[in-house]
């Protein structure tokens, strides 16, 4: 838990808040609904691989083509279990 610093009166009152939450029966009126996103770098191969052959593995180059970014969202309503997932437009490099 790299993100927190430390763990006083404050952030366990609110991380009981969320789990009993989450104890609470689903509620179609209500619905818990967790959303999140992540960036993510959209790369391309610069050189060919070179495919495998009996006794030897595939051989790829660690280089790569920066193709750009997008970032990609999701809602979960778990309790329902339902979930969407959306990638947003694909944004070009500099």
């Amino acid at each position: 838990m790299w993100c927190i610093r430390t763990i006083d009166a404050e952030y366990r009152k609110r991380m009981y808040d969320v789990l009993d939450l989450y104890k609470e029966e689903h509620d179609l009126e209500n619905p818990l609904v967790c959303f999140d996103e992540k960036p993510k770098q959209l790369i391309g191969d610069k050189r060919t691989s070179i495919p495998m052959k009996p006794g030897s593995p595939e051989k790829y180059d660690y280089e790569y083509v920066r193709n750009g970014t997008a970032n990609i969202f999701m809602a979960v309503e778990f309790k329902a279990g339902k979930r969407v997932t959306r990638g947003s437009p694909k944004e070009e490099p500099w």
